[in-house]
């Protein structure tokens, strides 16, 4: 019996240990392969098949010479022929493969047989303009084949030949209406192009005719997804996953879809599942962290932890931007960012693809691009340039890829700019080709690597300088991208290195703001608000994914020196919220003890602002716009300055205010200027005044003084461009 039993199970070892070599073979991953091979081997000595497979898979392909062609003329090789060249193919020998078809071609030119074998082998290969010959002989010799039309349309799309490929699935489908596989890939070809709803179309036409057809439900539910028909995502990757329930990118896609769902407990479990199918799926990875953070379930430290020093820096690429909370380090970032640009988006352009043209006699054409030209925090902070910009100068055009949401800030833009172009629904190529026509100067990215970034078609040159500025902190690693605007706090000479771009240096704060936001004044109390009327209020209005565990357990220590102290927060979920309380609690400090603020109309967020006693800063990502809300509204800051742009931007808002004691450049100093402050009310009475002046009189809130510096940086970096020098840092006076 046990002998039997283990017979069976050593016969079941060697066919795991086949099958996992010959997958490898398929890849053309030969040395893993005749690694198994050996492995097993060792195990397994006397094993013939094992042997037999390890011979073929070191040796050359042999084939006898074919026969030469009989007077009739025979238009196939003989079948011994089709039998070696098989066992090689299926060997993973393609190389020989590859050249033993071109031999026989050579005698046998008429075999659409050989030429499809010639197309298998080169497509595998990566020879895509040999496959395509090949696959045109295919269709030529027989016209009825329709699997190598649609084959054809395969290549020919990606060769980049989308208009040909179109027209072969097409011709597929109208001679043979029920081939589901050529109804998936016209819509793959209508989904790049941006017309979601034909693609959606496809692919429920290639599932009604093959109901398990797993790739079509897979993109239709990408499809869905990207459509904002979330409920219906849902449903589609549900079903997607009970076809195929280790496919890790559905899995990815259901995470994708529970987050804008504002599912994030049910983002987080499908990123997980995506993990444990595929572990170390890089996208999935980042995007549990990102959900994490904001649920501020800091076990994605420990997660980040030991991924640290390679993700997305080595390897398979990661999106940068929800890395930032996790560790201040501008190598690091610049080393995601370029490997983000290298391996996702398209090979940048050459400069020279527009030529500049002299602006004398005419206006710089400034083209700003985003997603977030409504009530947003960009155009908040950016409403001011827009209505001072020198129209004698500059001619404004704005190109909107982000939902349109009217407001007053949609409004403002409206009235301040010469062109407003939606092109949310435009494909990228059509983009490219309205930009261009505007014959615009400079092409500004306001979004980076945030969400609803669109850089694909800076890749291609919309104009002769492009640059970066204000949507993301810190470098973008593009070689399409000219220039990023900073100031000399965001970005120290020490630091300089950790940026791609050249620098545009502004004279005192990067960030833009506008001097007549409106505070409101309608009545409000702290009861009002769920503060305590008495007690001294500690304030952090940021996005809970900034806040980390090194700077929440400096807020609970100072809040046990402070008694009666409270610590108001930014939150909208109330599993962070739990979260919070919990590590209160794990701190000694009740969880009663932690207020938390929701949206409000940003007149009135200001207004509310002043209610607090002192703003204190997170590290890895600052305050932003938030602390600039907060120095507008009255409210002293304390921040540390970190490395990286995200963990400077609060000291460089401080320096451009005219208060630098409130920066502190340790976790012990940030300490203990806070307990020093809520311990010392004349102290911060004092501070408080000193802003309230500052406020009118210094850099930070000199909207008009701002926009002539960026101007000047922009004019600048243009003269450079059109004057055909290489790009260099530039520094604007003051």
């Amino acid at each position: 019996m046990f002998g039997a039993i283990w017979g069976g199970m050593a016969k079941l070892k060697v066919d795991q240990a086949m099958k996992r070599a010959k997958a490898h073979m398929r890849k053309g991953e030969m040395a893993e392969a005749r690694d198994l091979y050996e492995a097993i081997l060792a195990d397994f000595p006397k094993n013939e098949r094992v042997k037999t497979a390890l011979a073929e898979l070191s040796g050359p392909v042999k084939v006898a010479a074919p026969a030469k062609v009989a007077a009739s003329g025979a238009a196939e090789p003989p079948a011994e022929v089709f039998a070696k060249l098989s066992q090689a193919y299926q060997a993973g020998r393609l190389q020989d493969v590859h050249a033993m078809t071109g031999q026989l071609l050579g005698q046998y030119g008429n075999s659409g047989k050989l030429w499809n074998f010639r197309a298998a082998v080169s497509s595998n290969l990566n020879l895509l303009s040999d496959a395509e010959q090949a696959l045109r002989n295919v269709v030529r010799l027989q016209p009825d084949m329709v699997a190598a039309k649609s084959n054809l349309g395969v290549i020919l799309e990606r060769l980049g030949k989308l208009d040909e490929a179109e027209e072969c699935y097409r011709a597929v489908i109208a001679r043979t209406p029920e081939f589901a596989e050529a109804h998936n890939n016209l819509g793959n070809i209508l989904k790049s192009a941006g017309k979601l709803a034909e693609a959606q179309a496809c692919y429920l036409n290639a599932i009604a005719r093959k109901a398990d057809y797993v790739d079509a439900h897979y993109n239709l539910a990408n499809t869905l997804r990207e459509r904002d028909l979330l409920e219906d995502a849902k449903q589609r990757y549900f079903k997607t996953l009970k076809l195929q329930p280790k496919l890790a990118e559905a899995w990815y896609g259901l995470g994708q879809t529970m987050a804008a769902l504002k599912s994030l407990p049910e983002a987080v479990k499908a990123y997980q599942r995506a993990l444990a199918v595929k572990p170390g799926y890089v996208p999935a990875m980042v995007e549990q962290l990102r959900e994490q953070s904001h649920l501020c379930d800091w076990r994605a430290c420990d997660l980040f932890a030991q991924h640290a020093a390679q993700l997305g820096i080595t390897g398979d690429a990661a999106l940068p931007f929800p890395l930032l909370p996790f560790e201040d380090n501008p190598a690091h970032q610049l080393a995601r960012s370029r490997n983000f640009a290298k391996s996702l988006l398209p090979p940048a352009a050459p400069v020279s693809t527009i030529k500049p043209t002299s602006p004398e006699g005419r206006k710089i054409r400034l083209g700003y691009f985003s997603a977030d030209f409504h009530d947003h925090a960009t155009m908040f902070l950016m409403a001011g340039i827009l209505r001072h910009h020198d129209r004698s100068k500059f001619e404004i055009f704005v190109f909107s890829y982000g939902k349109k949401k009217d407001g007053a800030q949609r409004d403002q833009v409206l009235d301040n700019v010469d062109q407003f172009f939606d092109v949310r629904d435009m494909s990228d190529g059509d983009l490219i080709t309205l930009a261009r026509a505007q014959n615009l100067d400079i092409a500004i990215d306001l979004k980076g690597y945030t969400r609803d970034s669109r850089l694909e078609p800076f890749a291609a040159r919309l104009a002769p300088l492009q640059i970066s500025y204000l949507g993301y902190p810190g470098t973008l690693g593009c070689d399409f991208i000219d220039y990023i605007v900073a100031d000399p706090v965001v970005i120290p000479p020490e630091q300089r290195a950790g940026y791609h771009e050249k620098i545009i240096y502004l004279p005192g704060c990067y960030q833009p703001n506008d001097n007549t936001r409106e505070i409101s004044t309608k009545p409000m109390t702290r009861a009002d608000l769920g503060l305590p009327e008495d007690g001294f209020v500690f304030c952090c209005l940021n996005n809970n994914y900034k806040i980390m565990p090194t700077e929440f357990a400096i807020w609970m220590r100072v809040m046990k020196k402070v008694e009666g102290s409270v610590l108001w927060l930014w939150c909208n979920h109330d599993i962070a919220k739990d979260n919070l309380r919990a590590a209160a609690e794990k701190h000694g400090i009740s969880g009663d003890r932690l207020i938390f603020a929701g949206y409000m109309p940003q007149s009135e967020h200001l207004a509310r602002l002043r209610h607090a006693d002192l703003f204190i800063d997170t590290f890895h990502v600052n305050a932003h716009t938030t602390a600039s809300d907060a120095l507008w509204a009255g409210l002293p800051v304390v921040t540390l300055a970190g490395k990286q742009f995200a963990a400077r931007v609060a000291a460089s808002l401080l320096s451009a205010v005219g208060l630098p004691e409130l920066i502190t450049d340790t976790p012990e100093a940030y300490e203990e200027l806070i307990l020093k402050l809520a311990q010392n009310p004349d102290m911060l009475a004092e501070l408080r005044t000193k802003l309230a002046a500052n406020r009118q009189t210094k850099p930070l809130f000199d909207t008009e003084g701002y926009t002539r510096g960026f101007e000047k940086g922009l004019e600048c970096a243009f003269a450079q461009r059109q004057a055909g020098e290489a790009f260099s840092d530039i520094a604007v006076n003051a």
